[in-house]
């Protein structure tokens, strides 16, 4: 099962800048497993949603032709939390790509309040230093990821 941390994009530049937007609810189970009693949106699931919008960002910036995944964490401070009834937007930016290699920089804002700074490093896994072989299906970039661009005007 994949899970979502995303509901839609609401810009989208090709190849240098992406808007996604996320509504979170108390129906949402594991705001109820994290801090009983304090229902917030963990911070990993939040890291989570900004890997899920910088890396369609990549991805779609190469055509959805390799296959993208998350390679580190180069930054995530967080200021406050993100609690039932936010609607928290994710905004990323690409800052180098390579054929090897992307680099993006992003932040999480509350309406007008900054919620985090999140910074991530992706991997071509095609391309991989390594010599390691994948299967020739894009098992990153699956129809469900790419719905996520349906109803958003991708600008170059």
């Amino acid at each position: 099962m994949r899970w979502i941390w995303i509901d839609k994009f609401v810009e989208f530049h090709s190849g240098k800048r992406a808007v996604a937007v996320k509504n979170v609810t108390l129906a949402e189970e594991h705001l109820h497993d994290h801090f009983p009693g304090f229902p917030v949106m963990p911070e990993t699931l939040c890291i989570e949603a900004m890997a899920q919008t910088s890396g369609i960002l990549v991805g779609e910036a190469k055509g959805f032709k390799e296959k993208v995944i998350l390679a580190k964490i180069k930054k995530a401070v967080f200021f406050d939390y993100v609690k039932p009834g936010d609607t928290i937007k994710l905004e990323a930016e690409i800052e180098s790509i390579a054929p090897e290699a992307a680099s993006t920089t992003g932040k999480i804002t509350c309406e007008d309040k900054l919620i985090a700074e999140i910074d991530l490093m992706f991997s071509h896994i095609d391309q991989n230093l390594g010599g390691k072989k994948f299967p020739e299906e894009n098992f990153v970039f699956t129809d469900t990821f790419k719905s996520l661009l349906q109803g958003v005007t991708i600008k170059n």
